[in-house]
């Protein structure tokens, strides 16, 4: 070997050295910066135990209150009215006089009718008599007969006509609110009252077809009005309609409701509940713990910030003892109630939740739970004044 090999050997192993040693600097350097990098700031969050919980399987729907026998009193001819026996807002008996119509010469006329079929019997009385002693024909008697019958249906429908002047009530029920008054002229068809019954009440609501399965005639539900906030109305599904909507795949529900202090009025709409199947037992979260996302739904939950690092392989600073973090899994969530969801996979009981905050976090964040303010997580919920 040659000295000026031996010299180039030389000179490129001083040169390999110095790269060494100035990549082990920058090494030494890049880790001396990790090491005195600031440490992320936690994030304040609230959080819950999730636990095992009695469920009610429901089946949620709107409904509207359908009176179980309604309809606007009308008048069936024209007449001035002379008196109303009623109040609005009065409970009324089946066949309660309501409305007295102007009959007085109707009354007048059935009397005459009713004086000329009197009349036509009397006559039919005395050749009756005559024709026992064969002083008339047969003929005269079918004559007589036939002009009773006549006079008598002249004098039964004007009987009808002085009845209709009369108008009651067709049924027991309550008045709603009415403008008539007496001395004003009716038309037939003039709306004059409203009456409802509405004790019991029905309730009409629709439910996805995929959801019959799980109602029965008879089943109990309960329903709550936005007018009574506190108050739940017990009921039972009286019938099932026998086709389903082919627009909206649904199919419509009647049930029928104690409605005891008249609470409930027809039109008004209803949160109904029909309690579907046997009692199971869900894992449930507050629903805010709950992120939506397109592709799935997640939670974070809360762990010792060593362990939730390293899952999340976090490259910063390892925290100390005690530090807890937050590392986001997929759930599958199911039903829901109030402010309740269940969670079918994904968690397990005993395990701690983000409840709020979440939208701070990423995986390995650390996180100071305070739960000074709690998301609500009520499975009946009512609404809050303020």
């Amino acid at each position: 070997m040659t000295k000026r090999t031996k010299r180039m050997l030389i000179m490129l192993g001083a040169v390999l050295l110095l790269l060494a040693l100035l990549a082990l600097g920058f090494f030494l350097h890049i880790r001396q910066l990790m090491a005195s990098a600031p440490k992320p700031a936690p994030q304040t969050v609230s959080a819950t135990i999730i636990r095992r919980a009695q469920w009610q399987p429901q089946l949620s729907s709107v409904g509207t209150m359908v009176a179980v026998r309604g309809v606007d009193v009308a008048s069936e001819i024209a007449g001035l009215v002379r008196s109303v026996h009623f109040k609005s807002g009065q409970e009324v008996a089946a066949g309660q006089l309501l409305v007295q119509l102007n009959a007085e010469a109707d009354i007048a006329q059935l009397r005459a009718l009713q004086a000329a079929a009197d009349l036509a019997a009397s006559v039919l009385r005395r050749d009756q008599q005559q024709f026992a002693v064969q002083a008339i024909s047969q003929a005269q008697i079918d004559s007589d007969e036939a002009d009773l019958k006549s006079r008598q249906a002249l004098a039964a429908q004007q009987a009808a006509l002085v009845e209709k002047k009369t108008i009651r009530a067709p049924f027991a029920g309550k008045l709603g609110i009415t403008t008539v008054n007496p001395g004003q002229y009716l038309n037939p068809g003039d709306k004059i009252v409203t009456l409802q019954t509405i004790d019991p009440i029905y309730v009409n609501f629709y439910i996805p077809q995929k959801q019959l399965s799980g109602l029965q005639v008879g089943q109990a539900l309960k329903l709550s009005s936005d007018a009574y906030a506190n108050t739940a109305f017990a009921g039972k599904v009286s019938a099932i309609s026998s086709k389903v909507d082919p627009a909206t795949r649904n199919v419509q529900v009647e049930a029928t409701v104690a409605n005891p202090k008249r609470q409930l009025l027809p039109g008004m709409f209803a949160n109904v509940h029909v309690e579907a199947g046997d009692t199971r037992q869900y894992l449930t979260l507050p629903q805010t713990a709950i992120t939506y996302n397109p592709y799935g739904s997640t939670v974070f939950v809360v762990q010792p910030a060593r362990q939730a690092r390293q899952t999340a392989k976090d490259a910063t600073p390892p925290p100390k003892a005690g530090e807890l973090g937050g590392q986001q899994g997929f759930v599958t969530t199911g039903e829901t109630r109030g402010d309740q969801v269940a969670v079918l996979t994904g968690l397990a009981e005993g395990q701690q939740v983000v409840t709020s905050g979440q939208i701070k976090l990423k995986n390995g964040s650390p996180v100071v739970i305070s739960n000074t303010v709690e998301p609500r997580n009520n499975p009946q919920p009512t609404p809050q004044e303020h």
